[in-house]
């Protein structure tokens, strides 16, 4: 690598061959000192691709000034730069990038003043005004640029179009401490040793993301000499971390004035991140509640080296600047037709039976040692108005996060209808996500509250999740100081006792941040509103014919907690929830004797078990069954054998298979006689649209990716998108994720990542998941057809088809769950049997003694985890279980 050419004083132009950036994009800018500076006239370095977009003849429709950290320079925005030359290429209109290098930083000059963060706001507008940059323009921040960044856009509104901001922080409250990295770097007798005198934080700082060594040499580049890092140190030095500091007021004034900014925002985050934490990201979305957000998950302080940032921000822009953006070609939109709105809201139904003295909620846990608890309707609703109004004295408002880490019963009803009813929005996520998922999902929704029995709030103490405690129930005061403990729910209810509640939520209002299984990747927050969960109550009712005196068994989390907004009573059976087998058939009995209830709600993989130890039961247990009328399971495929099996427990009830997911719990039904009725067709039949909701097919081409237009014709497989009353909002902070979801379809819509298609009698049929589509040569093929075929062989218990090797030409491989000993390659006589039972060509059978699922239902198989394995032995390696 060369040397720095010097053209002024201490400012240079980088030296050519710096890994992703081209030279001709550097320039040197005079520019008028100000403020303190005032006289005074400094070198800036700059990438801009200005002149590159004259050049091609191109006038952009605005300009983005990106602005670094510390101790980054303008290299950290190659990529955006590079990005948009290469869509000008393309034959779009696109933005001009003006990346700095800030004073004292990078190639910029080094010059003797102490610059604070007023004097960088002011520094940054002088350049833009040397640069002649009248607007629009957007600014792009990290790290310590974001602070600089967002006080030039608060200061210049007239010429600002929108904000984006990475990593950063732009509040420090008084009194809180730095965090850790920063306390280090800023202790006394660290700091120049750290930041200037040695090269420590630089190195620390290029250590927290996982670069080339070319690229880590590059951001060095401008810091060779302590002379040349002492801007590293004074930027350390300028944090203002109490309210003395000469920063602090400008802190305050740009922090201040971000509630004010009604541009566009997008606040881009990687969650593992030393230096800004959740509760940074959670400061600015309070401040910018408008924005859009973004966690990456496992990115951290360098997003912009662990992400492909760039076109997000460019897509962001051409999706909220769509005057500035060329003409998109138009799409058949899904249609979306009017809406009846929900009625009420989700407590009314508890509030009409206040005066009510029947049975509302039974617990069920024989772990109490005194037998099953009666909680009649009069007092739940009092508990609850009691823990709402002490929610609301203890600091809780509207809007506020509240996660719940509470068994079904009882106590969870209480404390979850408290909550919605002063509109607090309460975070649900079970502890079937394993305790590394359960943190990621608790820790990235940032809680205000953590409402928890023991074992919740030891993990909450233990991993440092965020947010006051509340425990579900009275604990002694050593056990209190020793997991943060501010109170128990009884000291909340005799805090609301007789105290007035406030206003009940808008119907709009989000009620709560619902965890995916996390079987398709890391879990997912899923945001509903007040109206969605009542227009999600309003369809169960209707379809299912729920009134005061139908009774409710719920063995699926998902729905545990819907009896009071039902208006009727409800029992969860002696189980641990998060673990569905562990429900055994006499436990199922013994909650419907207890509830008298005309329905039961279980997961595919409780009703495996309750068939299994169907030989438990007594007379008594058959008596209780034969009285239900509707069986439903929910949340993955049901074998037709196994509902069968299971009807027989309940020979009176009718057995449906409703199809949903958390981002809609509801969305088609279907009966075991319909299913049986239907034939001919590949995949699971799942029935028909819900109540008003909508089932379209988005269709797959060649490669397996599905399309923006969508059909309702049948025998069209492609993926499966849904609208409904009671669809999701949105996802808690993936802007990304809820994008992709709607891609095409509008607003109402939402691409399901499950592919079927429907048939002749408008009934849907799933055929698997997107990701687990098999390319192959002669084009896409589900998987979930073909493992039907193969799970009519005798020896097969389970089937799983993959597909294995380069995408497009992959092959199909059958792996099957036999009971074999050790995995591996199938007898001869096995795959040859495997091979007649269905027309599609298999490359190779494959044995398991188990097939691995999902961590949550424990009945969907993990497609992905087999195809690598398959893969891995069909490669020659030795065969280990998947």
């Amino acid at each position: 690598m060369s040397h720095p050419r010097v053209i002024g004083p201490q400012a240079t132009l980088p030296p050519a061959g710096l890994p992703g950036l081209d030279p001709a994009l550097s320039r040197l800018v005079s520019v008028d000192g100000v403020l303190a500076d005032a006289g005074a006239t400094r070198l800036w370095h700059v990438l801009d691709t200005g002149d590159a977009l004259a050049e091609r003849g191109i006038e952009p429709r605005g300009t983005i000034v990106a602005v670094h950290g510390n101790p980054t320079w303008s290299y950290l925005w190659r990529a955006l730069v590079n990005a948009s030359l290469a869509r000008a290429d393309a034959g779009a209109t696109p933005w001009r990038v003006v990346a700095v290098d800030q004073l004292e930083m990078g190639f910029s000059e080094r010059t003797p003043l102490r610059r604070t963060l007023a004097q960088r706001i002011a520094d940054l507008d002088a350049l833009v005004t040397e640069l002649g940059i009248r607007g629009p323009i957007v600014t792009i921040g990290h790290d310590w640029g974001g602070p600089v960044s967002l006080g030039w856009a608060v200061e210049n509104r007239d010429r600002l179009a929108a904000v984006i901001a990475l990593n950063t922080a732009v509040h420090h409250p008084d009194g809180a401490e730095l965090p850790f990295a920063l306390r280090v770097a800023t202790a006394r007798g660290m700091l120049a040793a750290g930041t200037t005198g040695t090269t420590a934080f630089l190195d620390v700082t290029l250590a927290l993301a996982d670069l080339d060594p070319a690229v880590r040499a590059a951001f060095r580049a401008p810091y060779a000499t302590i002379a040349r890092r002492r801007g590293i140190g004074g930027f350390v030095a300028d944090i203002p971390a109490t309210p003395a500091h000469e920063s602090t007021p400008a802190l305050h004034r740009m922090s201040a004035g971000l509630r004010e900014l009604e541009v566009p925002a997008l606040l881009l985050r990687g969650p593992k991140d030393p230096v800004f934490g959740e509760d940074h990201l959670d400061d600015l979305t309070e401040r910018l509640p408008h924005a859009d957000v973004h966690r990456f998950e496992g990115a951290g302080h360098l997003l912009a080296e662990e992400r492909p940032y760039a076109d997000v921000v460019l897509d962001w822009l051409d999706e909220k600047l769509p005057d500035a953006a060329p003409a998109a070609p138009r799409t058949r939109r899904a249609s979306s037709r009017k809406r009846p709105a929900p009625t009420g809201r989700l407590w009314d139904a508890l509030d009409a039976r206040r005066d009510d003295d029947d049975t509302a909620v039974i617990d069920m846990t024989t772990s109490r040692g005194d037998g099953p608890l009666n909680v009649s309707w009069r007092q739940l609703s009092a508990r609850v108005d009691e823990l709402a109004a002490g929610l609301d004295a203890f600091g809780v408002r509207a809007g506020d996060r509240v996660s719940l880490l509470v068994q079904p019963g009882p106590t969870l009803t209480a404390a979850l209808y408290a909550c919605l009813r002063i509109g607090a929005v309460v975070v649900v996520a079970d502890r079937g996500l394993g305790i590394r998922g359960l943190s990621r999902a608790v820790r990235g929704a940032v809680p205000d509250v953590v409402i928890g029995e023991v074992a919740g709030l030891a993990a909450a103490r233990a991993l440092g999740w965020p947010g006051r405690r509340i425990s579900a129930a009275a604990l002694p005061a050593a056990s209190s100081r020793a997991l943060g403990v501010e109170a128990s729910l009884s000291d909340l209810a005799r805090a609301g006792r007789g105290r007035p509640l406030p206003a009940p939520p808008a119907a709009d209002a989000d009620a709560a941040v619902l965890f995916t299984s996390g079987s398709t990747g890391p879990a997912k927050g899923v945001v509903y509103t007040h109206a969605q969960l009542s227009a999600l109550r309003d369809t169960l009712a209707a379809h299912f014919g729920v009134t005061a005196d139908t009774g409710l068994v719920t063995g699926f989390a998902p729905f545990a907690l819907l009896g009071p907004a039902l208006g009727t009573r409800s029992a969860t059976p002696d189980m641990d929830v998060s673990a569905p087998r562990t429900l055994t058939a006499a436990a199922v009995a013994a909650a419907v004797r207890a509830s008298d209830a005309r329905i039961v709600f279980l997961s595919p993989a409780a009703v495996a078990n309750v068939v299994a130890t169907a030989g438990g039961l007594t007379d008594a247990d058959r008596a209780a069954l034969s009285r239900v009328e509707t069986f439903l399971s929910t949340g993955a495929p049901v074998g037709i054998d196994l509902l069968r099996r299971a009807q027989a427990l309940m020979p009176n009830a009718v057995a449906h298979t409703p199809y949903g997911m958390t981002e809609c719990l509801l969305v088609a039904d279907v009966t075991l006689p319909e299913i049986e009725a239907a034939a001919g067709d590949r995949g699971v039949c799942v029935g028909r649209p819900l109540g008003t909701g909508e089932v379209r097919i988005a269709p797959l081409d060649e490669p397996g990716r599905s399309s923006d237009d969508t059909t309702t014709e049948p025998r069209v497989t492609g993926e499966i998108v849904i609208s409904a009353p009671h669809l999701k909002r949105g996802y808690f902070r993936l802007h990304l994720t809820d994008r992709e979801a709607r891609r095409g379809l509008g607003e109402r819509w939402h691409r399901t990542g499950d592919v079927g298609h429907l048939d002749a009698e408008g009934r849907l049929w799933v055929e698997g998941r997107l990701p687990h589509v098999i390319t192959t040569a002669e084009g896409p093929v589900t998987p979930v057809g073909i493992e039907q075929d193969v799970e009519t062989v005798p020896a097969v218990q389970r089937a799983a088809a993959v597909g294995v090797g380069p995408a497009g030409r992959q092959v199909v491989v059958a792996v099957v769950e036999t009971g074999a000993r050790r995995p591996g390659l199938a007898s001869p006589e096995l795959t040859e049997a495997v091979r007649a039972a269905t027309a599609q060509r298999l490359a190779a059978v494959l044995v398991v003694p188990t097939l691995p699922t999902d961590i949550r239902h424990n009945s969907k198989i993990d497609r992905t985890r087999v195809s690598a394995w398959a893969e891995r032995v069909l490669a020659g390696e030795k065969p280990s279980a998947p």
